[in-house]
């Protein structure tokens, strides 16, 4: 008798495990992953299409993934309105200065990918500001080295009878009166940082000269910096502010004449990447972050005219494709190892100005603009 209940309590609890395991055994990462982001669709859809195929390769698991595009501004507002409880995992692109206001807020968590995907990224390039190419705290990674540079349309800056810009100054060339788009810093963070590059420049009050008489030259301020290089393509306007990855490349590999040029102390974003506090895939979004900053994760961006955010890698290609046109397209750059970065832009003052800057914009520009076109 005693046999035959020790069985029937085996099976019990044979059975219990049974049930129990299952059910608590864990998949490696989510089935799902979110993410906002000002980077391109081009972008951006490319890295995650890559990151699932890995994922189903890797772990057999199938990740649902999607992304809500928005302006850097905007994704950071959207942020701040979710309060700890987010719609997506992933914040990524745009200043580092607001993941730092974020990390700030304990909106965002930490990274904690492998020490070696960490490691392979140096902490910072460029002279005599050094750029931040990860948070010394572990809150933002860099994914991607990309250049803030200008764009412009070579036939109807010949038409101008002009050079072709190379410089922040050739902008304020008289002939490109009404010939210059532009997006608002409050707007773009890609024009916000390079509005931080003229004021370091400059000083305070010669760089605000400096962006109305810019703003007297301007004949269009859109409404994100990816139509700036669309408009310019169009050969509508002559020159502007843009991104190789937002709309730029694109627009050459649509067949459009544009050209892009990165000035002397044009600002490198690191395209940084942060996971959200509460993220529901907190899992997926560490792995996808550790794809990227593989050489199969880096080609998705080579290939699309960013640059390696670590030295192992180079934009490489055979003739003709699209990393060599992309290298072609910014100016012969295959690393932003390879050379010297000059760089102005303080993170710091960045993150500091960054509400007085969009303030002062308003009032003395955006709200005098017919006015300083005047003139």
């Amino acid at each position: 008798m005693t046999r035959i209940i020790a069985r029937a309590l085996m099976v019990v609890a044979l059975a219990v495990a049974g049930w129990v395991g299952p059910a608590t055994a864990q998949a490696p990462i989510e089935s799902e992953l979110a993410l906002i982001t000002p980077v391109s669709k081009f972008i951006h859809d490319a890295a995650l299409k890559a990151f699932a195929e890995y994922a189903k390769e890797k772990w057999n698991v199938t990740v649902k993934v999607s992304a809500i595009p928005a302006g850097t501004p905007l994704a950071y507002g959207r942020i701040t309105e979710w309060k700890g409880k987010p719609d997506v995992d992933i914040f990524w692109g745009g200043e580092s200065a607001l993941f730092e206001k974020l990390a700030e807020q304990k909106l965002l968590q930490k990274v904690e990918i492998s020490k070696e995907a960490w490691d392979s990224i140096p902490a910072a390039i460029g002279k005599p500001k050094p750029i931040p190419l990860k948070d010394k705290d572990g809150y933002w990674v860099g994914t991607a080295l990309e250049p803030y540079g200008l764009v412009y349309h070579p036939k109807r800056i010949q038409r101008l009878g002009i050079p072709e810009p190379k410089e922040w100054e050739d902008l304020l060339q008289p002939k490109l009166k009404g010939e210059v788009a532009q997006c608002a810093p409050t707007r773009s963070s890609s024009s916000n940082a390079t509005y931080e590059v003229i004021l370091s420049m400059h000083g305070e009050e010669k760089g605000w000269d400096w962006l109305r008489r810019l703003a007297g030259n301007t004949g269009l301020f859109t409404a994100r910096s990816r139509d700036v290089p669309t408009v310019v393509a169009k050969g509508e306007f002559a020159a502007g502010f843009a991104v190789p990855s937002y709309m730029a490349f694109e627009e050459k590999l649509a067949g459009f004449d544009i050209k892009f040029v990165a000035p002397k102390n044009a600002f490198v974003t690191p395209e940084p990447m942060a996971i959200l506090a509460g993220a529901r895939n907190p899992k997926a979004a560490r792995a996808f972050i550790e794809f990227l900053l593989t050489e199969r994760g880096q080609k998705v961006f080579m290939e699309r005219g960013l640059f390696p955010i670590t030295p192992r890698y180079k934009v490489q290609g055979a003739p003709g494709s699209t990393a060599e046109l992309a290298v072609q397209f910014t100016g012969g750059v295959r690393s932003y190892f390879d050379q010297e970065v000059s760089n102005v832009y303080d993170e710091g003052i960045a993150a500091k100005r960054s509400d007085a800057l969009k303030t002062k914009f308003r009032s003395d520009i955006e709200a005098k603009w017919d006015e300083l076109k005047k003139k």
